[in-house]
């Protein structure tokens, strides 16, 4: 995500008015002032979630963003968050990412279900609505079913066709799954801090009401298609919960999601067509 620089009024209602913005690169958009963080947000009700949550949540190991209020008590303002500054930037630990993804996952295990992860996708569509039904493609019945019979059209590219052809040949492939779903953040590759001091650093949670080791298989799967993870990865963490199905369901959620999105590439599809023919030889 890119952005603007944040504007003043923003800025004031954050008490940064004499703070100069200073755009960083591993914050999705985010613009640095002195010790705070502005962000611009694609979900207000998203965004609002994870300030709340990250406000008291404790993880070991783990640096958390804390939110900044406005001066009126807002999480948000305007379409802008602010978080405390983190030192660091990402790293091509894939390990120590899983690693994260399950301390943090125990610690957000009795967290409640929002209420916005059971509505469905609505028009004009924007990146959340497609995430949130490519989510749902891997886990319904006949998946994209719904979602074409409410007008998000699939890519019409021939990687985008290709996507759904492999998805639909490894949907024959699942199986009955009895983890039970939690709150979990599903976009955590890539998102991991690592600074020479401290522990590894999360600057935000993307909420999903999945297993936790599908959490974990979405980090795989990402590392594998487009990080360079070596494909031993795979196999390393075979001790999680029913994990040749959580890798299924996960290279199914990002099949799905080039098949949806405007801006997927076929330079991208090649890594992740790739992890799917290795997760298929799992399943």
């Amino acid at each position: 995500m890119t952005s603007v620089e944040p504007p003043e009024h923003v800025r004031g209602t954050f008490g940064l008015r004499e703070v100069t913005p200073v755009a960083l690169g591993d914050w999705e958009g985010g613009w640095r002032c002195g010790d705070v963080v502005l962000s611009p947000v694609a979900d207000h009700a998203r965004a609002a979630w994870s300030a709340k949550v990250r406000e008291n949540l404790k993880v070991d190991g783990l640096r958390l963003a804390r939110p900044v209020r406005a001066t009126d008590g807002r999480y948000v303002v305007s379409g802008w968050r602010a978080d405390t500054y983190l030192e660091g930037t990402p790293d091509a630990r894939h390990d120590e990412v899983v690693s994260v993804s399950l301390r943090l996952h125990r610690s957000t295990g009795a967290l409640e279900r929002p209420r916005f992860l059971s509505q469905q996708p609505v028009a004009p569509y924007g990146d959340v609505d497609v995430f949130a039904a490519a989510d749902r493609a891997a886990w319904e019945p006949v998946p994209l079913r719904a979602l074409k019979l409410g007008g998000m059209q699939p890519a019409t590219s021939p990687d985008g066709q290709r996507s759904l052809q492999m998805l639909t040949q490894l949907s024959t492939l699942r199986k009955q799954v009895r983890t039970a779903p939690q709150l979990v953040h599903g976009d955590l590759f890539g998102t991991v801090l690592f600074a020479a001091e401290g522990g590894p650093g999360l600057t935000d949670i993307t909420p999903y009401w999945r297993p936790a080791a599908w959490a974990a298989g979405v980090i795989v799967v990402d590392a594998l298609s487009w990080g360079g993870a070596d494909d031993g990865l795979l196999r390393r963490w075979t001790d999680l919960p029913e994990w040749p199905q959580m890798l299924l369901r996960a290279v199914m959620f990002r099949l799905a999601v080039h098949a949806l999105h405007p801006r997927s590439t076929p330079e991208a599809f090649a890594g992740l067509a790739r992890t799917a023919d290795m997760v298929r030889l799992m399943v």
